[in-house]
Protein backbone atom coordinates (compact mmCIF):
# COMPACT_ATOMS: atom_id res chain seq x y z
CA UNK A 1 0.00 0.00 0.00
CA UNK A 2 1.35 3.32 -1.02
CA UNK A 3 0.26 6.79 1.12
CA UNK A 4 0.79 9.69 -0.53
CA UNK A 5 0.81 12.86 2.09
CA UNK A 6 -0.89 15.29 0.22
CA UNK A 7 -0.76 18.03 2.81
CA UNK A 8 2.30 20.43 1.08
CA UNK A 9 0.00 22.27 -1.31
CA UNK A 10 -0.13 25.90 -1.63
CA UNK A 11 -4.27 25.34 -2.72
CA UNK A 12 -4.02 24.87 1.20
CA UNK A 13 -3.86 28.72 2.82
CA UNK A 14 -0.85 27.85 5.65
CA UNK A 15 1.01 26.26 3.11
CA UNK A 16 0.90 28.90 0.54
CA UNK A 17 1.82 31.50 3.25
CA UNK A 18 4.71 29.53 4.45
CA UNK A 19 6.04 29.48 1.17
CA UNK A 20 5.15 32.99 0.00
CA UNK A 21 7.37 34.33 3.64
CA UNK A 22 9.59 31.00 2.91
CA UNK A 23 8.48 29.64 6.46
CA UNK A 24 10.45 26.48 6.28
CA UNK A 25 10.33 25.93 9.84
CA UNK A 26 6.47 25.44 9.09
CA UNK A 27 6.71 23.11 5.56
CA UNK A 28 9.52 20.85 7.26
CA UNK A 29 6.84 20.37 10.46
CA UNK A 30 4.35 19.23 8.03
CA UNK A 31 6.76 16.92 6.02
CA UNK A 32 7.86 15.64 9.22
CA UNK A 33 4.30 14.43 10.38
CA UNK A 34 3.53 13.06 7.41
CA UNK A 35 6.48 10.78 7.64
CA UNK A 36 5.66 10.20 11.27
CA UNK A 37 2.32 9.26 10.18
CA UNK A 38 2.88 6.88 7.28
CA UNK A 39 3.10 8.80 4.17
CA UNK A 40 5.29 6.64 1.61
CA UNK A 41 5.94 9.44 -0.47
CA UNK A 42 5.00 13.38 0.39
CA UNK A 43 3.54 15.01 -2.55
CA UNK A 44 4.53 18.71 -3.25
CA UNK A 45 2.41 20.89 -5.16
CA UNK A 46 2.98 24.35 -5.83
CA UNK A 47 0.55 25.20 -8.91
CA UNK A 48 -1.30 27.91 -7.85
CA UNK A 49 1.72 29.98 -8.01
CA UNK A 50 1.67 31.30 -10.80
CA UNK A 51 4.17 33.07 -12.01
CA UNK A 52 6.58 31.77 -9.42
CA UNK A 53 5.94 27.76 -9.53
CA UNK A 54 9.01 26.69 -10.66
CA UNK A 55 11.26 29.23 -7.74
CA UNK A 56 8.76 27.62 -5.41
CA UNK A 57 8.78 23.72 -6.41
CA UNK A 58 12.59 24.42 -5.84
CA UNK A 59 12.44 25.63 -2.64
CA UNK A 60 9.82 23.76 -1.45
CA UNK A 61 11.93 20.45 -3.06
CA UNK A 62 15.17 21.57 -1.37
CA UNK A 63 13.40 22.86 2.00
CA UNK A 64 11.89 19.46 2.79
CA UNK A 65 15.01 17.50 1.85
CA UNK A 66 16.99 19.50 4.46
CA UNK A 67 14.85 16.99 7.24
CA UNK A 68 13.74 13.97 5.60
CA UNK A 69 14.52 11.22 2.74
CA UNK A 70 11.02 10.60 1.30
CA UNK A 71 10.27 10.14 -1.84
CA UNK A 72 8.78 13.07 -3.26
CA UNK A 73 6.05 13.07 -5.80
CA UNK A 74 6.37 16.07 -7.72
CA UNK A 75 2.65 17.62 -8.59
CA UNK A 76 2.34 20.03 -11.44
CA UNK A 77 0.09 20.95 -14.55
CA UNK A 78 3.38 23.18 -15.68
CA UNK A 79 5.93 20.44 -17.20
CA UNK A 80 8.65 22.98 -16.26
CA UNK A 81 8.10 22.92 -12.78
CA UNK A 82 7.59 19.03 -12.86
CA UNK A 83 11.54 19.14 -14.29
CA UNK A 84 12.43 21.62 -11.64
CA UNK A 85 10.89 19.49 -8.88
CA UNK A 86 12.47 16.16 -10.80
CA UNK A 87 16.15 17.93 -10.98
CA UNK A 88 16.53 18.64 -7.47
CA UNK A 89 14.64 15.27 -5.87
CA UNK A 90 16.43 12.69 -4.67
CA UNK A 91 16.11 8.94 -5.39
CA UNK A 92 17.75 7.78 -1.37
CA UNK A 93 14.93 5.84 -0.60
CA UNK A 94 12.62 5.32 -3.77
CA UNK A 95 12.08 6.38 -7.22
CA UNK A 96 10.77 9.96 -7.89
CA UNK A 97 6.70 10.18 -9.04
CA UNK A 98 5.31 12.62 -11.02
CA UNK A 99 1.47 13.63 -11.04
CA UNK A 100 0.60 13.63 -13.28
CA UNK A 101 -0.13 12.42 -17.06
CA UNK A 102 -3.53 11.67 -18.89
CA UNK A 103 -4.23 10.27 -21.93
CA UNK A 104 -4.81 13.28 -23.63
CA UNK A 105 -2.32 13.81 -26.38
CA UNK A 106 -0.81 17.14 -25.39
CA UNK A 107 0.14 16.08 -21.73
CA UNK A 108 1.14 12.73 -22.70
CA UNK A 109 3.53 13.57 -24.84
CA UNK A 110 4.98 16.37 -22.68
CA UNK A 111 4.95 14.44 -19.21
CA UNK A 112 6.03 10.92 -20.45
CA UNK A 113 10.06 12.19 -21.67
CA UNK A 114 10.29 13.42 -18.07
CA UNK A 115 9.25 9.48 -17.06
CA UNK A 116 11.95 7.76 -18.85
CA UNK A 117 14.77 10.56 -18.03
CA UNK A 118 14.12 10.37 -14.35
CA UNK A 119 12.79 6.84 -14.11
CA UNK A 120 10.44 7.98 -12.13
CA UNK A 121 7.16 6.72 -11.39
CA UNK A 122 4.34 7.97 -12.71
CA UNK A 123 0.22 8.70 -11.49
CA UNK A 124 -1.96 8.32 -14.87
CA UNK A 125 -5.26 9.77 -14.49
CA UNK A 126 -8.25 8.14 -16.90
CA UNK A 127 -8.98 11.63 -18.63
CA UNK A 128 -8.43 11.19 -22.76
CA UNK A 129 -8.96 14.56 -25.01
CA UNK A 130 -12.67 13.63 -25.57
CA UNK A 131 -13.09 14.04 -22.08
CA UNK A 132 -13.20 12.65 -18.41
CA UNK A 133 -14.92 8.91 -17.86
CA UNK A 134 -18.30 8.16 -16.89
CA UNK A 135 -18.60 4.38 -17.12
CA UNK A 136 -16.18 1.64 -15.82
CA UNK A 137 -15.94 0.53 -19.29
CA UNK A 138 -15.05 3.72 -20.68
CA UNK A 139 -12.22 4.25 -17.66
CA UNK A 140 -11.07 0.32 -18.47
CA UNK A 141 -10.35 2.02 -22.61
CA UNK A 142 -7.95 4.71 -21.38
CA UNK A 143 -6.65 3.35 -18.29
CA UNK A 144 -5.55 0.07 -21.14
CA UNK A 145 -4.58 2.83 -23.59
CA UNK A 146 -2.10 4.67 -21.16
CA UNK A 147 -0.45 1.14 -20.09
CA UNK A 148 -0.18 -0.15 -23.55
CA UNK A 149 1.47 2.89 -24.63
CA UNK A 150 3.56 3.44 -21.83
CA UNK A 151 4.77 0.12 -22.08
CA UNK A 152 5.48 0.94 -25.87
CA UNK A 153 8.13 3.66 -23.99
CA UNK A 154 9.73 0.81 -22.03
CA UNK A 155 7.89 2.25 -19.05
CA UNK A 156 7.59 -0.47 -16.73
CA UNK A 157 4.18 -1.66 -15.17
CA UNK A 158 5.20 -1.47 -11.61
CA UNK A 159 5.79 2.02 -12.37
CA UNK A 160 2.53 2.59 -13.12
CA UNK A 161 -0.43 4.15 -11.13
CA UNK A 162 -3.32 4.70 -12.68
CA UNK A 163 -5.95 6.99 -11.18
CA UNK A 164 -9.53 6.05 -12.36
CA UNK A 165 -10.97 9.67 -11.53
CA UNK A 166 -13.14 10.18 -8.64
CA UNK A 167 -16.18 11.60 -9.58
CA UNK A 168 -18.13 13.15 -6.46
CA UNK A 169 -21.84 10.89 -5.77
CA UNK A 170 -23.77 13.93 -5.11
CA UNK A 171 -23.90 14.56 -8.95
CA UNK A 172 -24.18 10.64 -10.14
CA UNK A 173 -25.52 7.99 -7.24
CA UNK A 174 -23.68 5.37 -9.89
CA UNK A 175 -20.38 7.08 -9.60
CA UNK A 176 -18.69 5.24 -6.94
CA UNK A 177 -20.31 1.48 -8.37
CA UNK A 178 -18.22 2.67 -11.82
CA UNK A 179 -15.43 2.99 -9.68
CA UNK A 180 -15.20 0.25 -8.11
CA UNK A 181 -15.80 -1.97 -11.00
CA UNK A 182 -13.26 -0.32 -13.26
CA UNK A 183 -10.46 -0.86 -10.24
CA UNK A 184 -11.17 -4.40 -10.27
CA UNK A 185 -11.33 -4.71 -13.98
CA UNK A 186 -7.68 -2.21 -14.46
CA UNK A 187 -6.41 -4.79 -11.96
CA UNK A 188 -7.80 -8.17 -13.71
CA UNK A 189 -6.47 -7.40 -16.84
CA UNK A 190 -3.03 -5.67 -15.91
CA UNK A 191 -2.08 -7.00 -12.24
CA UNK A 192 0.60 -5.63 -12.29
CA UNK A 193 -0.11 -1.91 -12.37
CA UNK A 194 -0.82 -0.23 -9.45
CA UNK A 195 -4.11 2.13 -8.78
CA UNK A 196 -4.17 5.37 -6.91
CA UNK A 197 -6.66 8.27 -6.36
CA UNK A 198 -7.42 11.33 -4.53
CA UNK A 199 -10.14 9.66 -2.41
CA UNK A 200 -12.10 12.64 -1.12
CA UNK A 201 -13.59 13.69 -4.31
CA UNK A 202 -16.31 11.07 -3.48
CA UNK A 203 -17.61 13.14 -0.92
CA UNK A 204 -17.73 16.16 -2.23
CA UNK A 205 -20.82 18.63 -2.01
CA UNK A 206 -22.32 15.74 0.42
CA UNK A 207 -23.10 15.47 4.46
CA UNK A 208 -20.62 13.46 6.83
CA UNK A 209 -17.54 13.41 4.42
CA UNK A 210 -15.87 11.65 6.47
CA UNK A 211 -17.91 8.91 6.63
CA UNK A 212 -18.30 8.22 2.90
CA UNK A 213 -14.71 8.56 2.55
CA UNK A 214 -13.36 5.67 4.93
CA UNK A 215 -15.87 3.60 3.89
CA UNK A 216 -14.95 4.14 -0.13
CA UNK A 217 -11.75 3.59 1.55
CA UNK A 218 -12.35 -0.09 2.41
CA UNK A 219 -14.36 -0.77 -0.80
CA UNK A 220 -11.78 0.15 -3.16
CA UNK A 221 -9.12 -1.36 -1.30
CA UNK A 222 -11.01 -4.70 -1.84
CA UNK A 223 -11.47 -4.59 -5.39
CA UNK A 224 -7.52 -4.02 -6.06
CA UNK A 225 -7.01 -0.16 -5.07
CA UNK A 226 -3.03 0.02 -3.36
CA UNK A 227 -2.41 3.90 -3.15
CA UNK A 228 -3.83 6.77 -1.73
CA UNK A 229 -3.39 10.57 -2.11
CA UNK A 230 -4.45 11.31 1.62
CA UNK A 231 -3.65 13.36 5.08
CA UNK A 232 -1.88 10.55 6.74
CA UNK A 233 -2.17 12.28 9.74
CA UNK A 234 -5.90 11.38 9.79
CA UNK A 235 -5.96 8.72 12.26
CA UNK A 236 -8.89 7.50 11.64
CA UNK A 237 -8.54 7.08 7.96
CA UNK A 238 -4.51 5.90 8.67
CA UNK A 239 -6.79 3.26 11.27
CA UNK A 240 -9.02 2.23 8.39
CA UNK A 241 -6.23 1.42 6.09
CA UNK A 242 -4.22 -0.49 8.45
CA UNK A 243 -6.77 -2.74 9.35
CA UNK A 244 -8.21 -3.05 6.07
CA UNK A 245 -4.82 -4.14 5.01
CA UNK A 246 -4.61 -7.40 7.84
CA UNK A 247 -8.41 -7.85 6.86
CA UNK A 248 -7.28 -8.76 2.70
CA UNK A 249 -4.14 -10.94 3.71
CA UNK A 250 -1.84 -7.66 2.52
CA UNK A 251 -0.20 -7.05 5.99
CA UNK A 252 2.34 -10.02 7.16
CA UNK A 253 1.75 -11.17 10.50
CA UNK A 254 -0.97 -7.77 10.80
CA UNK A 255 2.29 -6.44 11.44
CA UNK A 256 1.41 -3.11 10.69
CA UNK A 257 -1.61 -3.17 12.31
CA UNK A 258 -0.22 -4.27 15.59
CA UNK A 259 2.30 -1.39 15.28
CA UNK A 260 -0.36 1.36 14.57
CA UNK A 261 -2.06 -0.29 17.83
CA UNK A 262 0.74 0.13 19.93
CA UNK A 263 1.29 4.01 18.65
CA UNK A 264 -2.29 4.35 19.57
CA UNK A 265 -4.24 5.03 16.59
CA UNK A 266 -6.69 3.44 17.62
CA UNK A 267 -7.37 5.05 20.81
Amino acid sequence: MLIIGELINTSRKAIREAVETRNAAYIQEVAKQQEAAGANYLDVNCGTMVGQEIECMEWLVNTIQEVTDMPLCIDSPDVNALRAGLTLAKTTNGKRMINSTTAETGRYQAVVPLVREFNAKIVALCIEDAGMPETAEDRLRIASKLIDDMAKEGIEQDDIYIDPLIKPLSTNDKYGKSVLDAIYAIKQKYPAVHLTCGLSNISYGFPNRAVLNRLFVVQTMTVGMDGYILNPTDKAMMGVVYAGQALLGNDRYCAKYLKAHRKGLYE
